[in-house]
């Protein structure tokens, strides 16, 4: 075996011999059938780095103590090589020997290192990142055993875990686990990346329960099976905050303050108790916190109740014996006057962000295109060569070992630059800026764009092709269509030109879909990036990062001096206001934002007080041309006389006509009963008078038998006594005070003939 071992490096063959000799010899001398089992044995794995100490140093050693542990470490390297021990891969972590994991792969399968380096150069990979990625595969080889297409999902996974459980940060590449997926070695089933095999998907329902541990077991049975009805038409997101309100911020709390409960009526201290508990936040590290909005908990619960009820009346056998009485009343989750105050908070957020969107877009342009000289300046001297950029002097710089990234040194304060870094991520800022203002898309949309979203609709009255961009259903599950301007068009030209680069088609990622807990099918996203060797989709921290560092540059403040920032959500509000401002019916922008109701749409302008001013007058101009002209010409002397003896006619027995001028009587001039009549209080005593006359008239009627005069006289009878209230009335709201006469002789100098005397006040 030994021949075998040291055949491979001739060089110094005694040496290799004695170590694994050395190793061996050790070896014998512990209990097992096999060399894997004596290793195991050993406790050479508890001793991580440390355990060529274990090895006891043979009688014929030459050499100090650092030379025989060298000799010995080179043994158990040809083992490894030769698969004769398999260690664990903590303990292969702990060792720093690269040329012999680059060897071991290479002995143990050398087809499958080939075509490693030949997929990473297919990819157009750059970077010196391969020999991370050869070494992880050569660790999993050595632990694992057999040819690199026998490695399974299940080997990388294991590998992550036992690195991260290490405790060392993730900078370790991911990009092992890319390749063998470009290999095919996984299957078109695996997942696509190592995060997409790691990360936990969606929960069941009896999970998303489970981890509130509910005591009462019936009311947990129903919780799980309430969320299972409510699954389908929710995503998980949404299902997960309902798990948390129903079983973590209601029952939970009431099992917390009141062991034993088990049923869903609730006494009224009892509910009572658990809503004033609710307004403060009870765990997480906001303990203590007044909670921000406690009517989205007891909408939840409300909506419980009210479900239960509702599916007891269809299937009683399955819910009837939960129904009880809701403890929530309407009135305790009106958010009339939350949406009230927040629709102010983005109308005000959206007046104060609208004037400085042309400068935010000005410094994420200007930024990329000084990003994007300084990169192709330097791309074109060699190393430490200094190149000149808009009057600042670089130089060029090459680390060791030489990076495919382009790498500066700003003359002037020594800073070092990653421009390869800088003109990427000003690219992206610039293209996330401008697809948000021009489409009003949500952040989710816009980075769900892939090659597959262009389509070309034509017009049927001209035969115009015009360029569409179709948006993925996201928030209503509703995909539509959106115009490509030429400004659009140009930014979606250069973000394809980007991904591609030098390829013939955009590379396929696969997406995490936050709301749904899942990683979507690769597609061609057009948002997506190289990040260690792999194309990566970007993401919404991404995004929001870029916003917030180029409004720093701008340096822009509110009034109270705070810096100002934009969200990806701002620009859809912009948007949807410039386009009501512009005139585009309400419809028409519900549609192109994807709204469902017409509400939504308005709620999302901000409404300016110019815009009232102008949007009246031309209501009122609009108004006036379909109103008949002869209505705007000039009044004749005979119309204004006629105008003026109406105003003269209003005044009558007992007070003012009000009807309408041009409006005949149509009480005849019967003022007691007519409703336009204004009473005066001061015709109060003739009112009397005549209401005085009206009973007596009223009398002689019942005594002559005069039915019909009867029934009128009683009509105005009730009008005269109705009339006589409001005289009434009104005497007592206008009560007249008398001043008496103002006397100024106190204060004032009196004058005399002849002479003019001042006396102090």
């Amino acid at each position: 075996m030994l021949s075998v071992l040291t055949a491979r490096w001739p060089g110094s063959a005694a040496k290799r011999a004695m170590g694994v000799r050395q190793v061996l010899d050790w070896l014998e001398t512990l209990p097992g059938d096999t060399w894997q089992q004596r290793w195991q044995a050993s406790g050479a794995e508890q001793a991580g780095h440390d355990w060529a100490d274990l090895v006891p140093l043979g009688a014929g050693s030459r050499g100090g103590g650092t030379a025989q542990v060298s000799v010995i470490r080179f043994g158990v390297s040809l083992l490894l090589i030769g698969q004769v021990i398999r260690p664990s891969l903590a303990w292969l972590l702990d060792q720093k020997h690269s040329q012999t994991l680059v060897r071991a792969f290479a002995a143990i399968d050398p087809t499958g290192l080939a075509d490693l380096r030949r997929v990473y150069q297919t990819g157009q990979r750059t970077g010196g990142r391969l020999p991370r990625a050869v070494n992880i595969l050569a660790r999993i080889l050595i632990h694992k055993g057999g040819p690199l297409s026998a490695v399974t999902v299940g080997d990388c996974v294991h590998y992550w875990r036992v690195h991260r459980e290490r405790g060392t940060n993730n900078a370790e590449s991911t990009l092992f686990y890319t390749l063998l997926f470009d290999l095919g070695v996984f299957g078109p089933d695996a997942p696509p990346t190592l995060t997409a095999a790691t990360r936990r998907g969606p929960m069941s329902c009896a999970e998303l329960i489970d981890r509130y541990e509910i005591a009462c077991t019936p009311i947990r049975d129903l919780l799980v099976e309430y969320l299972s009805v409510r699954k389908p038409t929710v995503d998980h997101t949404s299902l997960a905050g309902i798990a948390a309100h129903l079983a973590l911020l209601f029952w939970k709390d009431l099992e917390r303050h009141h062991p034993g409960i088990d049923s869903l009526d609730l006494p009224a201290e009892v509910a009572a108790g658990w809503k004033q508990r609710l307004g403060t936040i009870t765990h997480g590290h906001a303990k203590g916190r007044r909670r921000a909005v406690p009517e989205n908990t007891l909408m939840c619960v409300r909506s419980f109740y009210a479900d239960l009820a509702h599916w007891a009346a269809e299937d009683p056998a399955r819910w009837g014996r939960f129904v009880a009485p809701c403890p929530i009343r309407a009135s305790e989750v009106s958010f009339k006057k939350r949406r009230q105050h927040r629709k102010a908070m983005m109308d005000q957020r959206t007046r104060t962000l609208a004037p400085v969107l042309p400068t935010l877009v000005r410094v994420v342009t200007e930024e990329h295109q000084r990003a994007r000289a300084r990169f192709e300046a330097a791309q074109r001297v060699g190393h430490l060569a200094e190149f000149t950029v808009d009057g600042r002097a670089y130089r060029r710089w090459v680390p060791a070992p030489p990076s495919q990234r382009v790498l500066a040194i700003e003359q002037d304060t020594g800073a070092r630059i990653d421009l390869t870094q800088e003109q990427e991520r000003t690219f992206w800022a610039f293209a996330s800026v401008e697809v948000l203002r021009h489409t009003g898309v949500r952040i989710e949309e816009m980075l769900e764009l892939s090659h597959y979203s262009f389509c070309a609709y034509t017009l049927p009255s001209t035969g115009e092709v015009v360029p569409m961009l179709q948006v993925a259903p996201s928030k209503t599950d509703a995909e539509r269509l959106l115009l490509v301007s030429p400004e659009l068009g140009e930014v979606l030209a250069a973000i394809i030109n980007r991904v591609r680069g030098d390829r013939s088609t955009i590379p396929l990622v696969s997406q995490w879909d936050g709301f749904e807990k899942q990683w979507s099918p690769r597609m061609p996203f057009l948002f997506q990036r190289s990040i260690g060797g792999q194309q990566k989709p970007i993401t919404r921290t991404f995004v929001a990062q870029e916003l917030d560092r180029a409004m720093r540059l701008t340096g822009l403040t509110d009034a109270s001096g705070q810096a100002l920032r934009f969200c990806p959500h701002d620009f859809r509000r912009i948007f949807a206001t410039d386009a009501l401002r512009a005139g585009l019916p309400p419809h028409i922008a519900a549609k192109i934002l994807g709204h469902v109701d017409l509400n939504t749409t308005l709620g999302y302008a901000a409404i300016y007080p110019e815009d009232v001013i102008t949007h009246h007058r031309a209501f009122i101009a609009r108004r006036r041309s379909l109103r008949p002209s002869e209505e705007y010409r000039d009044l004749t002397s005979a119309e204004w006389d006629e105008f003026l003896a109406h105003f003269e006619l209003r005044k009558v027995e007992l007070g003012v006509c009000t009807r309408d001028f041009g409006t005949p009587c149509v009480h005849e001039h019967a003022c007691i009963r007519c409703p336009a009549l204004r009473p005066d209080p001061s015709q109060r005593p003739r009112l009397e008078v005549i209401l005085a006359n009206l009973h007596d008239r009223k009398a002689e009627a019942e005594t002559q038998g005069w039915r019909g005069e009867l029934a009128g006289l009683e009509v105005s009878i009730a009008a005269a006594e109705h009339k006589l209230t409001a005289m009434r009335e009104l005497a007592a709201r206008h009560q007249v005070t008398h001043l008496g006469m103002p006397d100024f002789g106190s204060v004032t100098g009196r004058a005399s003939a002849g002479e003019v005397s001042c006396r102090p006040a």
